[in-house]
């Protein structure tokens, strides 16, 4: 748990280090809850503890409420202020549903990434309200609870019998919040915040589908994710959950990448979340606007420099070395930049059928910046820090940069430039066609290999080539023959790519999804569909996807929640939708597409 914002240092980080925070609500001497789930269209957590003697049920909130903002201004905000906002509270309800159950609370908080321990003090007369600090650290908790709480160290302890019927709460809070006076303040808090949530997602729109669930869950945890000040979705809300327990393959993702601009949009376009796909475009507008060279990721409140750190006190999540914070790569020179964001404005423009006054300056802008760089090699889209190749699919976006441009162009009257930028898509196209094809007619890593990359799914996504032509059929159906194990896709083969670390990676989950999305687009159903449920089966009691799943124990690794992940399940899902529903003879209404569908 980090606060105020994702990229805050940790106030809980024991799962990277076992001295650095916990907050624990569980019965006395039992380790493994019963059962955890998200009450139904909310991203509230329930826990259920059975003992010998009884059942507790512990829900976690992270509280929301009414606009507090009256009469001032907040000093973060820079979109349109909704009816509602984050109230700075971490609420935790604990009934008991039957029998008695010796329960304990320890809460622990150790400031900045575990390195800062904290003192306690109580704020009153009374033991149910204390206030912790560390020395060096601009940041106050405030611990609020029905149960008396005492102090140890830097640790807050409560024990109690609750017997059936009694229900009790502990709440965390922060930046002056005020935290609930009650347990009836607190349970109507947590309502409040549950029917938030709920009137929130009946915004969407989701097809009558088996498969409904995973989208709306998907959907919740892009907006859990989304920093409301200024519309960022971060990619993750962790850092260094490791790529292979044990291994080096440790990054922190709790920024946002333009790479995720234009699937974000796409699935939240198709779901019918427009302001939260108006509010991300204007993220990302603000970011680009007036710069020539535009980074490939950015920090949730538009920061540029990522600095990467290495924690050495942390042992990390299975002792997997390094922990890091920040993130190099935010340096990189990666030519899909462009075509990420040029397909974003496109799908914007089509979405919401207009265009603010500063984009078309950022449109020319950028395509002529993907025209100066397009024949320069890169680090590309899974960011290397080996050499630089030519890499296809990095070539590919640039020829989506340059091709979405010409068709905005078109659309809005500009007809001398797109004239201009339809020659130019074109010769990135036939570059690609004669420098990154093998002799089977599949798409390659890069130039000058035969080795395949997982990133090459996207061609026929991004409308490079008709769906049925056999550059895409034979790339596809190559990387999905040979790019697998157990089905589940690789990036690339470990062995084949200088990606500058060692050891092995799981399956990038991503990838997966982008295979059944791409099967869909050359009429493989019954394979994509098949595909996609296995996928489905992956995602445990909370319908969630880190960044890989192991091939071989169908563990989730990576950092948790992935963004990426969600959004290519949105993809992958209504892609096989759509296509089932047009074997039955049967449109599902307009969930349906493919993103930057550039016809």
């Amino acid at each position: 748990m980090c606060v105020p914002r994702f990229d805050s240092p940790s106030v809980f980080g024991r799962i990277l280090g076992r001295n650095a925070g916990v907050f624990r609500v569980a019965p006395v001497d039992v380790a493994v809850p019963a059962d955890v789930r998200y009450l139904p269209g909310t991203v509230i957590l329930e826990t259920s503890w059975g003992t010998p003697t009884g059942w507790i049920i512990v829900r976690d909130a992270l509280l929301i409420g009414p606009w507090h903002h009256p009469t001032d201004r907040s000093k973060t905000y820079r979109r349109t202020p909704n009816d509602y906002e984050a109230e700075h509270i971490f609420l935790r309800t604990i009934r008991c549903a039957s029998g008695e159950v010796q329960t304990m609370v320890d809460c622990e908080p150790v400031l900045d990434y575990g390195r800062a321990h904290v003192s306690w003090e109580y704020t009153n007369n009374s033991y149910y309200q204390g206030v912790c600090s560390a020395e060096g650290v601009d940041l106050k908790l405030t611990l609020t609870s029905d149960l008396r709480l005492g102090f140890e160290g830097g640790q807050a302890n409560a024990r109690t019998l609750l017997k059936e019927g009694d229900v009790r709460y502990i709440a965390l809070s922060w930046g002056g919040a005020v935290p609930p006076a009650d347990f009836a303040d607190a349970y109507k808090r947590q309502v409040w915040t549950a029917h938030h949530w709920q009137h929130w997602l009946a915004r969407g729109q989701f097809p009558d589908h088996p498969w409904r669930g995973y989208l709306q869950r998907s959907a919740l945890t892009l907006k859990g994710l989304t920093y409301a000040p200024t519309g960022a979705i971060a990619a993750a809300g962790t850092t260094s959950l490791p790529e292979t327990a044990g291994g080096n393959r440790n990054y922190d993702y709790r920024f946002t990448w333009i790479r995720d601009a234009t699937f974000a949009l796409w699935g939240l376009y198709t779901l019918g979340f427009d302001w939260e796909a108006v509010d991300f475009f204007a993220f990302i507008a603000d970011l680009v606007e007036g710069e020539d060279d535009i980074q490939i990721m950015y920090g949730i409140g538009g920061e540029k420099e990522l600095t990467e750190r290495e924690l050495d006190h942390l042992p990390g999540y299975a002792n997997s070395r390094p922990v890091r914070i920040g993130n190099a790569a935010y340096a990189q020179k990666q030519h899909d930049v462009w075509g990420a964001l040029l397909d974003s404005v496109y799908l914007h423009f089509k979405a919401a059928n207009r265009l603010d006054n500063r984009i078309w300056e950022i449109l020319d802008k950028q395509v002529n910046e993907a025209l100066k760089y397009w024949r320069e090699p890169d680090a590309g889209i899974w960011e290397v820090r080996g050499q630089l190749q030519h890499f296809t699919s990095s070539k590919i976006m640039c020829w989506v940069a340059v091709d979405r441009g010409s068709k905005i162009a078109r659309m809005t009257g500009e007809d001398g430039k797109a004239a201009e930028w339809e020659l130019a898509a074109q010769e990135i196209k036939d570059d690609i066609l004669a420098n990154g094809v093998d002799d089977r007619g599949v798409l390659t890593q890069y130039y000058g290999t035969k080795a395949l990359d997982a990133s090459l799914l996207l061609a026929p996504l991004v409308r490079f080539l008709p769906a049925d032509h056999p550059v895409i059929r034979a790339t596809v159906l190559a990387i999905a023959d040979e790019l697998t194990v157990h089905e589940l896709v690789l990036r690339y083969k470990v062995e084949e790519t200088d990606d500058g670390f060692a050891g092995e990676e799981g399956s990038f989950t991503i990838c997966s999804f982008w295979l059944v999305s791409a099967l869909c687009e050359i009429g493989e159903y019954e394979r994509a569909r098949k595909l996609c449920a296995k996928l489905l089966s992956f995602a445990g009691t909370l319908d969630l996807y880190g960044e890989e799943i192991d091939p071989h124990t169908s563990q989730q690794l990576g950092n948790f929640p992935q963004a990426f992940t969600h959004l290519a399940l949105i993809n992958a899902v209504i892609h096989v939708i759509k296509l089932e529903g047009r074997r039955h003879d049967h449109e599902p209404g307009t969930w349906a597409g493919s993103i930057g569908d550039g016809q």
